[in-house]
């Protein structure tokens, strides 16, 4: 089987660290932190893709500066040990100034994440479940309690691949609880218990770069937006980002493939989409928010020292852009590894460097709302 793009945790490091595409994510979906207020019970956060969690713990910040006594419930969906691993190491700092947080990260699908319950009931017997309550009121206490908990994380978030899709699948469910044990009575009520999952919804929804830019509309929407989209609570906004293209990192790409043309299905396209899947009953008061280019198109770069750009484009710079125009395009393994050996990717790569000074890449948000307080 040919290895798709984001099998290649090395081009997923390379992306992540050499763009500033996850602080800027974090400031869109911060911008949306005005429109939204706490639940009953507290405020509830649904990360769809939680990744290494840069994005989320921006928006971490941004939300205790603006609900610093307000109990948190933060779920996020990841499949990836490594990046779960990378995730909780950030947890720390954030229990240290928000006590009142529970934070749950589980492996399950989109359908099943925000419910932290399986579709299938002898799933449901399978799942681990894990609740860890820190000890201790420091970053250290908390940190070296996390880190305690990846050897036994490991066979948890084992994952085989879909014969179907080709995708990571889980090979058991798995969800993990954690929160500070001295906010236990304070927390009581938001601490989710193995069973009571199905009634949560969300003020929150975040899904940044949640499907391939190539996956059709049809199960864009039927796998990801609508169940997501159906778990915001009263007042809910959920805020969808993917890859927009029309920019530098394409024209990269189209240097070497001029035909290529990854993103096709754009916000327009899948709220002209919306009328057709959120048809049960409660979609009613689901909005697909309009916006205009200005509003929903937005840029962010590769970093580049001025003297790389100006004076003299080295091999890592040509390397870091190639790496991030092809993970954005999402070029597979086999095209990838032709155009490296022939060297065909560094005079496109170079041309573009020097027209614009650098790189740059579009990425496109749209909001879905719930009516409703």
């Amino acid at each position: 089987m040919t290895a798709r793009f984001f099998d290649s945790r090395a081009a997923y490091l390379l992306f992540s660290t050499a763009t500033n595409e996850k602080p800027v994510v974090a400031g869109r979906i911060g911008a949306e932190l005005d429109r939204i207020a706490p639940g009953s019970k507290a405020l509830q956060v649904l990360d769809a893709g939680m990744g290494d969690a840069t994005v989320l713990t921006e928006v971490l910040r941004r939300l205790h500066r603006a609900f610093p006594h307000v109990p948190w419930l933060v779920v996020g969906k990841e499949i990836s040990i490594e990046d779960v691993r990378i995730s909780l190491d950030k947890l720390a700092d954030r229990f240290l100034e928000h006590p009142e947080m529970v934070f749950v990260v589980t492996n399950m699908s989109y359908r099943e994440a925000p419910h932290l319950t399986p579709l299938r009931d002898e799933a449901g017997t399978e799942m681990k479940w894990t609740t860890v309550p820190l000890e201790g009121t420091t970053a250290f206490d908390f940190s070296r309690q996390i880190r305690g908990l990846y050897d036994a994380l490991a066979d948890d978030w084992a994952v085989r691949t879909s014969p179907k899709t080709g995708n990571p699948v889980y090979v058991r469910p798995a969800v993990l609880v954690i929160y500070r044990k001295d906010r236990e009575f304070i927390l009581g009520d938001v601490i989710p218990k193995r069973g009571t999952g199905p009634g949560l919804s969300y003020q929150l929804v975040i899904a940044s770069q949640p499907y391939r830019a190539r996956t059709s509309v049809e199960q864009k929407m039927t796998t990801v937006i609508v169940p997501l989209a159906r778990v915001l609570a009263p007042g809910g906004r959920m805020v969808v980002v993917h890859s927009h293209g029309n920019d530098p990192g394409l024209e990269i790409i189209n240097g070497v493939w001029p035909a290529e043309d990854p993103f096709q299905t754009n916000r327009h396209v899948l709220a002209a989409a919306a009328a057709d899947h959120f048809v049960e009953p409660g979609d009613e008061d689901l909005i697909f928010e309009p916006a205009s280019d200005e509003e929903a198109v937005f840029r962010y770069h590769l970093h580049a020292m001025p003297s790389e750009v100006q004076e003299h484009i080295g091999t890592s710079l040509i390397v870091a852009a190639w790496n991030a125009a092809t993970y954005v395009a999402q070029i597979d393994e086999e095209r990838l590894s032709e155009a490296v050996e022939s060297g065909r990717y560094v005079p496109a790569t170079r041309a573009v460097i020097q027209e614009y000074e650098g790189v740059w890449f579009n990425d496109e948000a749209f909001v879905i709302s719930r009516t409703g307080q």
